[in-house]
């Protein structure tokens, strides 16, 4: 399995000969290294409606037919825009042929806005996704939560995706507790300094962090296992 981060929240993984994007936020990320009409995405993970979050998912889904998977409302509506979805709900799991995909809770909001509307797209979640013997954890846009012990507890987390940039998240304290309850193996700071009001020093999390390794990705750059 590859696994790559690419700047905000977007995370790239590679594995059973398919290519999935979580959150590909693309056109306006200062920060990322792709290329809208270079990526060829198998499927596509959403973990909440929010715009730099959706990002670039309607064009990149109908020009390489992508599975898009995501909360039950958003889903929904991306449906009606006539892409092929899969819905599901905090708490549930579904085994796909590429991996199982299980949502988790995520205190954060939840909309998509388009030129003329406010669609409802339903709870925020995280993702853990399960390939290849290895478990991944993209918390999305979160608070610090009490339940992430429970996630820590029940899963073997090798790598953790978690967000340091303070104002609509966790910042790099709570991020670093998080750590703590999550116990992952490996953690990677994601959504900061894409935007002023995210502007963090992911060094600073870093240091907080005690039993898990740190690994502070540039865009472009993959994870080590």
């Amino acid at each position: 399995m590859q696994v790559s981060y690419h700047g905000h929240s977007i995370v790239k993984i590679q594995t059973n000969g398919k290519t999935i994007l979580i959150d590909p936020f693309i056109r306006g990320n200062g920060l990322t290294d792709l290329k809208v009409e270079e990526e060829k995405p198998d499927v596509i993970l959403l973990t909440h409606g929010h715009n730099d979050h959706v990002g670039d998912t309607i064009e990149l889904a109908k020009a390489n037919n992508s599975l898009v998977v995501a909360p039950n409302e958003l889903a929904g509506y991306l449906g009606k825009q006539g892409l092929n979805v899969h819905p599901m709900g905090i708490g549930g799991a579904y085994e796909f042929p590429f991996g199982k995909v299980k949502y988790t809770l995520a205190f954060h909001g939840s909309v998509y806005e388009t030129e003329n509307e406010v669609i409802n797209a339903g709870n925020p979640g995280g993702i853990l996704f399960f390939a290849e013997g290895l478990t991944i954890y993209h918390a999305g846009d979160t608070a610090l939560f009490g339940d992430m012990k429970l996630i820590g507890d029940r899963n073997t987390i090798d790598v953790a995706f978690l967000p340091i940039g303070d104002n609509f998240t966790m910042g790099p304290e709570d991020a670093a507790y998080a750590v703590e309850l999550l116990k992952p193996k490996t953690v990677v700071p994601i959504h900061y300094n894409t935007f002023p009001i995210i502007k963090q020093d992911p060094s600073t999390f870093a240091e907080l962090v005690k039993d898990s390794e740190v690994q502070i990705l540039n865009p472009g750059e993959e994870v080590k296992f």
